[in-house]
């Protein structure tokens, strides 16, 4: 267990009633779970709650978590160290009085779980954001239930499956995707600068934005780029992320011969300019996909997408409503909707005026925010100011 930094977050407005939050995250890398860790602690510590971050010393977001000024807890996760670390936990979490913890994945869930039991926090809030099958759900049924008082999940797909392998009643689960800053992500704005021909009449741009993991279709992406280039089409491709090494994919790409065609821009922070940049967004997942943010993103963005019907992904991209879906996996079902979403415009405009409305409405940060005071106050009533 690692030292305590910055105890004492900000002073909360003394105007709003506050919780005293924590979230765990065990994960060293930073994708969209960790984004979505950060939009819950950085949108209650603008609302005047005092919130503070566990997670491993060495991790993306904690690092993030104290330049953002928030309370911070390294942990180390050691499996051989949870009943120790789980006493120094707890006796952490009764002097700071926190009334709210929020596990994120398996090792913090088990850890800050049992911690949050030892010291009796009001609530205890268990997130899974990705479908996963469970071997064993006799023993994972605890983590959703002996140590979570409510799971959050990110779609209706992941809280269905859940609902049916650890039978969970409607008021124990809530499907809540990863709320949208409608502001940043906007339609109007500037254009990143990518490294494809942008100068007008240049061949459209489409791209992939997300974390380099094998799951998340690039391979498919790169054989629809190779149909379009064997039917005579002109496209530009662009790969944005990071996470694994740009250099396997780019492999990856030479292997289908798509070199050319396919430019890595690796890991950006800049995503609204990016987005409103493309064209066409892909989404190609072929497995463990909930409601993915950059879907979300581009719909904000008035952006063009093509997703697969993986996981939660139908749940945003409503296919002929607010964009167009492939099988996932099937290269050529997704090299023709690209096609038809550069090519149907009025369509395609449709679709993204529709798409932007949507997450306006259902999406957005606030709604979110808004959507987890509910669940507070279901638990704990309205807390003292």
């Amino acid at each position: 267990m690692g030292q305590n930094r910055c105890l004492q977050p900000s002073t909360p407005l003394p105007s709003r009633p506050t919780w005293r939050i924590l979230h765990s995250e065990a994960s060293r890398g930073w994708g969209g779970q960790e984004h979505r860790v950060m939009a819950e602690l950085s949108g209650f510590q603008k609302r005047g709650c005092p919130v503070w971050l566990a997670a491993h010393p060495q991790s993306q977001v904690l690092k993030r978590a104290r330049d953002a000024g928030m309370g911070t807890r390294e942990c180390l996760f050691d499996r051989r160290m949870l009943p120790l670390d789980a006493m120094r936990l707890a006796l952490w979490l009764r002097r700071e009085r926190i009334q709210i913890v929020n596990t994120h994945s398996s090792r913090d869930g088990w850890l800050l779980g049992i911690a949050a039991r030892l010291a009796r926090t009001p609530l205890l809030i268990r997130s899974r954001h990705i479908d996963v099958s469970y071997p064993n759900p006799r023993v994972s049924r605890h983590a959703f239930t002996t140590f979570a008082d409510h799971v959050l999940t990110t779609s209706q797909k992941i809280t269905d499956h859940f609902q049916e392998i650890f039978h969970l009643t409607g008021d124990h689960i809530t499907t809540l995707p990863t709320g949208i800053d409608v502001t940043r992500f906007h339609p109007n704005g500037a254009k990143a600068e990518l490294p494809v021909r942008q100068e007008p009449g240049a061949p459209p741009v489409i791209g992939m934005v997300s974390v380099l993991r094998s799951w998340k279709g690039h391979l498919v992406f790169f054989e629809a780029v190779r149909k379009l280039r064997e039917s005579g089409l002109d496209f530009q491709c662009v790969v944005v992320g990071g996470g694994a090494p740009v250099e396997v994919f780019a492999g990856m790409a030479r292997q289908h011969g798509v070199e050319d065609q396919v430019k890595f821009a690796g890991h950006r922070e800049d995503v609204p300019e990016i987005l409103r940049a493309l064209d066409v967004l892909c989404i190609p997942s072929v497995k463990h996909e909930g409601v993915p943010q950059i879907g979300l993103q581009a719909l904000a963005c008035g952006t063009a997408v093509v997703g697969s019907d993986c996981g939660g992904i139908p749940e945003i991209i409503q296919d002929g409503i607010t964009g167009r879906i492939a099988p996932a996996g099937d290269a050529d079902a997704l090299a023709a909707r690209i096609v038809e979403a550069v090519t149907q415009k009025e369509a395609t405009v449709r679709m993204s005026r529709a798409g932007r409305e949507m997450v306006e409405q259902k999406h957005s940060l606030d709604f979110m925010l808004d959507r987890l005071e509910e669940i507070y106050q279901r638990y704990l009533g309205t807390p003292n100011g």
